[in-house]
């Protein structure tokens, strides 16, 4: 007899579900993925369809973390074991990142 933890990630992975709980792992994770200053201005919000979605404070880091967007995702895939993270949306949030 396996244990639940044996059987769940095989499970998920036939059911189609490996993605999305590992996308949704993204957004819970994203703070200790992309490092304290980064977080601090910009918060993961949503996962669909391979797509992280993070609302960011300001323009300029609107700007900034588009321009880091590829790294972004490296980094996000290296911190999650895979590769499920295949994008990042970002959105600008004018009245600031609610933690």
């Amino acid at each position: 007899m396996q244990s639940i933890s044996g059987v769940l990630p095989t499970l998920l992975r036939e059911l189609g579900l490996e993605s999305g709980i590992m996308g949704w792992r993204a957004v819970r994770e994203w703070p200790d993925a992309v490092g304290p200053q980064v977080a601090r201005r910009a918060r993961a919000v949503s996962f669909q369809d391979g797509t992280l979605v993070v609302e960011v404070e300001g323009s300029a880091w609107l700007q900034e973390l588009s321009m880091l967007k590829r790294e972004l995702v490296r980094q996000l895939n290296r911190h999650l074991g895979a590769r499920h993270v295949h994008d990042i949306r970002f959105l600008y949030t004018r009245g600031g990142i609610q933690r």
